[in-house]
């Protein structure tokens, strides 16, 4: 056994990846025992580093940091990945409401910091860690610590201090913030679950279902207008079939198809803009062209073609080639109208109407490679994660601040994830990433970060907590976590009736916590939360690097 007891200094490496892995696994087993339902989820990780770092399981400083900080940019660039394309109509929805109660949240913590320096008589330089540790927020402890470095010795000589205060509150603030969303769901009768499905619905009651409508022509003014001409269909009304007055078989309705009186179509759109598509066209049939003979079929395709990404349906003109029609299409389980001005994602499922013999040479344009689903193409996510890190590292000048202000390492790859995964493709790069691979990617991002966390705090966490002034520390920090957030918390519920996914991801993001984060999607089984959680995460992360350097201008001098 003496090549074991020799790893940690034979073969550093080696030993660390062994150490874990121990704990990914303790953690994890951990994490999937629950009582009478309720289970700590992911941060039994956090639990399984503690304890393994309090019983001596150490590894070297630098291997420690670099594995902590990569998780977390897996961890948090997948999450950007995923929530991409339908985080900006999120933001626009409901950001200026959740991000003015993250401010709150922020304010009152650094409030509370202070009060629990003056009142329990804690070293500010320690309750400046308690801040940071509490919110789970490393930049604001790193910029407060150069902000110490900056004063005068008597200040400088304690830039150390908030990194032990750090360590101890870390722990409390990640466990605080997964009791509150438990208190929460205790005191309200809450099942997750169930609030996730009502958000579900909720958002699909937002998107009004197509339907389809079929029209005679009997507007004289329409007589020998192509239907590209036609008013109304400005509103999202694809027509995609036509029968002549007189005819018996269908044909295909395209852009350049003239109208005359008698004529059916067939209109496909939303409720409202079909109503207001028939005041112009004429009048409502019971002919269901759908059912009528003719040579046109529907079909859908895959749009895996990456000549075609970022592309308007009018840009790909399949009318004019090959007389085809694209009536809806399907991204993200929403479907829409196909507009001409609507662009191509990656994974647009589009359902075209036209004769049965064009329909391979769509397939051709449009890719329908079911398998490229499933593909990963690493290039794109490296250069991706690089470029979030050097944005993340970017320094801000704000005025007034003797240091600059920078998003983080967590925070410049979540920003630019979204971002990149919104515009989809730049020139030969796809920023997509299947969903099994993505859940891969994040939960072992989350699990390296949480592991390295609790190995690092486990050394002092016990020595520390059970004395006198690690007890002030612990009891602050539990204020500074649980206070803020169980306030707005509650108004959240009880004044806005927001639902609990919203709820859940506001405070994991209003105190920057991935673990809270993935918490929470945890009990509540699906991505949701993670949508609040990145509409209030740049603002908040912003205000806790600011607010600790206020303090610092304030309060140390």
């Amino acid at each position: 056994m003496n090549w074991l007891q020799q790893m940690h200094s034979a073969q550093p490496v080696a030993w660390a990846v062994l150490v874990l892995m121990l704990v990914a696994v303790g953690g994890l087993a951990l994490a999937s025992i629950r009582i009478k339902g309720v289970g700590i989820g992911i941060a039994g990780v956090l639990f399984a580093g503690i304890l393994a770092g309090h019983f001596g399981m150490r590894i070297e400083e630098e291997i420690l940091e670099f594995v902590r900080e990569f998780g977390l940019i897996l961890f948090v660039f997948t999450i950007g990945l995923q929530l991409g394309p339908g985080f900006f109509a999120s933001f626009r929805q409901q950001g200026l409401k959740l991000n003015l109660m993250a401010a709150s949240i922020v304010v009152m913590g650094a409030c509370i910091a202070v009060a629990v320096s003056f009142l329990a008589r804690v070293d500010f330089a320690a309750a400046l860690g308690l801040f940071s540790g509490a919110t789970t927020n490393t930049p604001s402890l790193g910029a407060s610590q150069q902000m110490l470095r900056a004063l005068p010795t008597e200040w400088a000589s304690q830039a150390a201090m908030p990194a032990l205060a750090y360590a101890v509150a870390y722990p409390g603030g990640v466990f605080g913030i997964i009791g509150v969303l438990l208190l929460l769901r205790g005191v309200f009768r809450i099942n997750p679950e169930q609030e996730a499905e009502q958000f579900r619905a909720e958002q699909r009651k937002n998107v009004a279902p197509l339907e389809r409508m079929n029209l005679v022509v009997e507007n004289a003014n329409l007589e020998g207008l192509p239907l590209s001409e036609v008013p109304g269909r400005d509103a999202g009304v694809v027509v995609s079939r036509i029968r002549r007055a007189g005819a018996t078989e269908v044909e295909t309705a395209t852009e350049q198809t003239r109208l005359h009186r008698g004529d059916i179509l067939l209109a496909v759109g939303t409720r409202r803009a079909l109503e207001r598509f028939r005041v112009v066209i004429g009048r409502e049939t019971d002919v269901n062209l759908v059912k009528a003979p003719g040579r046109v079929v529907s079909r859908k395709f895959v749009v895996t073609h990456k000549e075609v990404l970022g592309k308007t349906i009018d840009e790909l003109d399949l009318d004019d080639l090959y007389g085809v029609t694209v009536t809806r299409v399907t991204r993200a389980d929403i479907e829409m109208t196909a507009g001409p001005a609507l662009r191509l994602q990656f994974g647009d499922m589009l359902q075209v109407v036209g004769d049965e013999k064009a329909m391979p040479k769509v397939a051709r344009v449009l890719g329908d490679c079911v398998q490229a689903l499933n593909e990963t193409n690493f290039i794109p996510i490296f250069i991706g994660i690089a470029l979030g890190v050097l944005v993340g590292t970017l320094p801000f000048t704000i005025p007034n601040m003797p240091v600059p202000v920078r998003l983080g390492i967590a925070g410049g790859p979540l920003i630019l994830a979204i971002i990149l995964s919104r515009i989809g493709r730049i020139g030969p790069l796809l920023w997509y990433m299947p969903v099994n691979a993505n859940l891969a990617f994040r939960e072992l991002g989350i699990v390296l970060f949480l592991a390295c966390v609790g190995l690092r705090a486990g050394e002092k966490f016990f020595s520390t907590v059970l004395t006198n002034e690690g007890l002030y520390w612990l009891l602050g920090g539990l204020a500074i976590t649980v206070i803020p957030i169980l306030i707005v918390g509650l108004l959240a519920r009880v004044v806005f009736r927001m639902n609990f996914t919203v709820i859940a991801g506001l405070l994991s993001g209003s105190m920057t916590d991935p673990p809270a984060l993935a918490f929470a999607n945890a009990i509540t089984r699906s991505d949701l939360p993670s949508v609040a959680y990145a509409t209030v995460y740049p603002l908040t992360m912003l205000l806790r690097i600011v607010a600790v350097q206020v303090l610092v201008l304030v309060f140390c001098r």
